[in-house]
């Protein structure tokens, strides 16, 4: 059964008349008879009445029901993906824990400003993990920190971060490679390149043997350094938004450590739907707006 017979059989039905569905759909009677036949053809039912008023017969009333809601779901999927529509449908976000908690807010709420349509998905994971859901297409896009490798899809710098080595508030110098040796490390699950970051750290030190424990949440990360577990390294927006509720800290690192950009990788732009797109946009706006601001201002 094709889309354009079900369409008319619908507007036949609603109309009560060869005529008015045609009228309807922009196209000839002639037309619309010979959709109605062929569906008849196809089912081996009556689906219509053609005494006076035209009727649906128990099978037209049948698939009238079915043929609604099949068209329901192409214009809905239609809608989705066409430029200039208005977005709609589910977008599914993928984001690493830090951004998540700091950076993303202001951004999705804007865009579920513009785009209310839209059912906003937030999932978070490791770069790696993230990578992966993109890749098979569990998700629509993400969030991820370092380089990405993958060749032909779109990749924005979205955010430029400095990570900072998280300590216990008493402590006001780094901590030396022997201290470093016998002291462990919170960090996200392999995968995370903030993890990758406190390998090179611990290496440039001289300590080759890390101790690293990983956990799920920032929170949790932060709260066994400030009961003097052992050290993190998280972006310095973290440390200064949620530093002075735990009572830890952020110490310096060398800049070839502590400077990570966080990139929005997607498909490409003939593989978005209408909702991606508005995202990306809006992203792109966000940061354009974020880097005029971070401009220094000529004397007048």
């Amino acid at each position: 059964m094709q889309l354009r017979s079900l369409r008319l059989f619908a507007a036949v039905a609603h109309t009560g008349s060869f005529v008015a569905a045609a009228e309807r759909s922009h196209t000839v009677q002639s037309n619309v008879t010979a959709h109605i036949k062929k569906l008849e053809a196809e089912l081996g039912r009556q689906l219509l009445t053609r005494s006076g008023r035209v009727g649906l017969t128990p099978a037209g009333r049948s698939l009238l029901r079915h043929a609604e809601r099949l068209l329901a779901l192409h214009d809905a999927a239609v809608a989705e993906v066409v430029d200039g529509s208005e977005p709609t449908g589910a977008l599914r976000i993928g984001s690493l824990e830090t951004a998540a908690a700091v950076r993303l807010p202001p951004l999705l709420a804007e865009f579920h400003a513009q785009h209310p349509a839209v059912n906003l998905e937030l999932v978070t994971g490791t770069t790696a993990e993230l990578l992966d859901r993109v890749t098979d297409g569990r998700l629509d896009g993400a969030f991820v920190a370092g380089e990405v490798p993958l060749a032909g899809w779109r990749v924005v710098d979205a955010f430029r971060e400095r990570l900072v080595l998280v300590t216990p508030s008493t402590q006001q110098a780094p901590p030396d490679a022997d201290h470093l040796g016998r002291t462990a490390f919170m960090a996200f699950r392999q995968g995370c390149s903030y993890r990758q970051r406190i390998e090179l750290y611990l290496a440039e030190r001289g300590v080759s043997a890390a101790r690293i424990f990983e956990f799920g949440t920032v929170e949790a990360m932060l709260g066994c350094v400030a009961a003097g577990m052992g050290y993190a390294m998280l972006p310095q927006a973290i440390v200064s938004a949620q530093g002075p509720r735990f009572g830890v800290h952020g110490l310096a690192l060398p800049g070839h450590v502590a400077e990570v950009v966080t990139r929005f990788v997607c498909p490409p732009l003939q593989a978005q739907s209408a909702a991606l797109k508005a995202f990306v946009a809006c992203l792109n706006a966000a940061t354009d707006s974020n880097a005029a601001a971070a401009a220094p201002t000529m004397p007048a």
